[in-house]
């Protein structure tokens, strides 16, 4: 059975942690070690207007630091959970009050990703399970989805993917789309989202054989604070063994 291994990172800062792995044994074949049964969950906060983002499930507030998470930030890691169906809260840290709420469904030894999204009084919590168990490892090849998280990203920006003058995705993605994985030559990526007027920007990244991304389609259009404007990020989930 291949595993999904080693580091997570935030390229911008420099942040190297590791994934939280799961054992897949059954009971029989560990007796006398009965293991809990658990989930990783992985956070963002993408919300240009809360620089601080709690996250709680069934009322149980995850560790995501002493500040929370500020904006364009992770979790850095996926963080082990509960399983079974649980309420997401998201909220600002500093007040407590709600942000959003959804809920998951979260399976034994599963991966999943909790982005929070939205702006102006207008939020929304995406929960998505990671199938990265379906990914396979490759020579000269990662892995890459995206997620676009640009509020009133109205008409449906074209995102683009390319590698090697090969398109892995080209396409419009409305407000919260996240894609599947898809497999792309490793090496230098040209990534892009635009409409042709208020969303406009470009990126080159480096993916690294046999890793997985995703890429993060964040900011305000026609936001002044550069900080909040449209840019493109992305971060590591992990690494396939075979």
């Amino acid at each position: 059975m291949k595993q999904i291994l080693k580091a997570v990172r935030w390229p911008a800062a420099g942040l190297f942690l590791t994934v939280m792995l799961f054992a897949a044994c059954k009971k029989d074949d560990n007796p006398g070690n009965i293991r809990t049964p658990a989930a990783g969950l992985m956070v963002f906060n993408l919300s240009p207007d809360k620089p601080a983002v709690g996250l709680s499930l069934s009322g149980s507030n995850l560790n995501l630091g002493v500040a929370g998470l500020g904006y364009n930030n992770f979790s850095g890691s996926y963080l082990p959970i509960y399983t079974g169906t649980r309420e997401v809260r998201s909220f600002d840290y500093s007040t407590g009050s709600t942000i959003a709420i959804s809920n998951g469904v979260f399976a034994d030894s599963g991966y999943y990703s909790a982005f929070v999204l939205g702006a102006n009084g207008n939020y929304q919590n995406v929960v998505v399970k990671d199938e990265l168990d379906s990914l396979t490892a490759a020579s000269g090849k990662a892995w890459v989805r995206y997620i676009n998280a640009i509020p009133d990203s109205t008409g449906s920006p074209t995102v683009t993917i390319t590698a090697n003058g090969e398109n892995v995705f080209n396409e419009a993605a409305s407000y919260g789309n996240l894609s599947s994985f898809s497999r792309v030559n490793a090496g230098t990526v040209s990534t892009s989202v635009s409409n042709e007027g208020s969303i406009s920007a470009s990126r080159n990244i480096t993916l690294e054989e046999n890793k997985i991304y995703t890429v993060l389609l964040t900011g305000l259009p026609g936001a002044t604070d550069s900080s909040k404007a449209v840019q493109i990020k992305f971060i590591q989930n992990g690494t396939i063994t075979p």
